[in-house]
This record gives C-alpha cells, structure tokens and sequence, in this order.
C-alpha cells in the first residue's frame, strides 16, 4: 500500500500535537449545598373581642379607669319597620353621613355596632366605614329585634333563634373585610341569662357601655351633649348612633363631645384599643350569686 508522503506527514503533526487523543475532561466543582431559609409560621391574628366559643360571654361595660381615653361606639340599627318606613318614603335616610364626614375629616376612631339589615341596605356606607383604618366593625344583631321581653317595645327574637340571629349578622359582615370583630351589643341593652347562654357556642364578648347619649329620644343637640359629657370618664364606652333618621342631633352634638373631651383630655380610641391588655370592668352574669 502506497501512502501520500504529505498524508503521512500530516498525520504526523497532528498526533504529535495531541489532537489525535480525546481532550480532557474538565470536572465542574462540586455546587454548595443550597441554603434553606428557616419556615417561620406567622402568628394567628387575635380577633379583638373574640372569646373561647362554649363559654358563656362577659359583658363588659367600661375600660379601664387608669388610662385617659374613652371609646365613641355608634350604632346602626335597623329594624323591619324601619325598612317598611324607608320604602314607603315615609323617611330619609337612616345612614348619617355628615356624622361620618366630622369622624373622617378629624381623624377619629370610632367603633360601629352594625346589624345585617343595615350593612345590606347600605352596602356602600358599610364599605366606606370598614375602608378606613381609623373605624372598626362590630355585630349588633340581625334586624335590632329584642334578645328578652319588655326591651323599648322591639319586636323578640325567638330564643331558638337567638344564636343564629347573632351569627347571621357575622356572616353578612365578614365579606366586607376591614377591621372586624367578635364584640356583640345586644338591641337596647337588654340582656338576661339565656340570651348571653345563647351566644355562648359564637365565641364573643358582649359590650354594653356606661355613656348612654340618649340620642334617639333627642330633640336637639344639646342634650345629647350634655348626657355624654356628664357622664363620661377615663375608659367610659360611649353609646350613639348613625341612624339618621331617628337620632337626627348626633352630628350636630358631635363636634361639642370632641370638644369637651378634648378639654377634659379624654383621647378617643377604638373599643379594642381600650380594652387591649386593659382591665375591664366586667359585670357579673344576671342571676349569678
């Protein structure tokens, strides 16, 4: 066999310059163990005012007195006939919006006892209190019906359905989301035994209060401001509402309360920044020895 001498020669040169074997195999170094971040669970979100369900709830009627700062609690109430009036255009309105407007104009807390009919009559107003930070939502029943008998002639709630009635009012609360609650207030204050046995599987406190402003039976501002500012202390839980058409002088009386509070140096708070870590006063159980 006869070889090209200029073949051979090449073959040569490149055996020669090693390009005739395989090229090294270059080995990655080994990657650093990844680095895992510690799981850390986040904290469950305490409910203000949420209690351990099955007990029978406490009914707390002020905070502290050692703090000077008071809670503006304002109800919504609304009642079936207050619904017949308000279609039949006998009134208004039942949400008072210039209230609202003093409260998010000064920056003031404030806390709202709301029933299911009243945030589902006014599901905008409802979504415009739970839109600020500075409001929070509570439950006051579904249709502000009485939880005993002989309650400012309200309409009785069956005691069979006293703890859905409750329930009820939360789960037309909840999906509004803000700053919501387990305070319950009870339609008139009224309240005995077997209605606060009845709340007892929903895990709740019950907030009466220890200023009643009378606002409703009102006819002008004046008394409305004198009842509030004659009774009001450190830690007091003052009771109005934002139920236009039948308390028609709490925003006018309003701007006087901020008043007098102020001079007294009472701050106004959210109920569960009054009662957190605070001692409460808590009235004992009706009947209870």
């Amino acid at each position: 066999m006869i070889v090209d001498r200029r073949v051979l020669a090449l073959v040569t040169v490149l055996m020669l310059a090693g390009c005739g074997e395989p090229a090294p195999r270059t080995v990655p170094p080994p990657s650093p163990a990844p680095v895992r971040s510690p799981i850390v669970e986040a904290e469950p979100v305490a409910v203000p005012g949420a209690a351990r369900a099955g007990s029978v709830p406490a009914v707390v009627q002020h905070g502290s007195r050692d703090v000077k700062r008071v809670a503006l609690t304002f109800d919504a109430d609304m009642t079936d006939a207050m619904t017949a009036r308000l279609r039949r255009g006998e009134v208004k309105s039942y949400a008072n919006l210039r209230l609202l407007g003093i409260l998010e104009k000064r920056r003031i807390p404030a806390t709202f006892f709301v029933t299911g009919q009243w945030a589902e009559q006014y599901p905008d107003v409802t979504r415009r209190i739970v839109g600020n930070p500075l409001f929070e939502v509570a439950n006051h029943s579904y249709e502000h019906a009485a939880f005993t008998g002989d309650c400012y002639n309200l309409p009785r709630v069956k005691p069979a359905d006293m703890t859905e009635d409750v329930a009820k009012t939360f789960r037309v609360l909840e999906p509004f989301g803000g700053r919501q609650t387990r305070y319950f207030r009870f339609p008139g204050l009224c309240h005995d035994r077997a209605a606060l046995t009845a709340l007892a599987p929903l895990g709740v406190t019950v907030v009466d209060g220890d200023v009643v402003s009378g606002d409703p039976f009102a006819r002008g501002p004046e008394p409305v401001v004198d009842a509030v500012l004659s009774q009001v202390k450190p830690g007091s839980i003052v009771i109005m509402h934002v139920t236009e058409a039948n308390a028609l002088y709490t925003d006018d009386a309003l701007p006087a309360i901020l008043a007098g509070l102020r001079r007294r140096g009472l701050e106004p708070v959210t109920l569960s920044e009054l009662l957190a870590g605070r001692r409460a006063d808590v009235s004992p159980l009706p009947g209870a020895p």
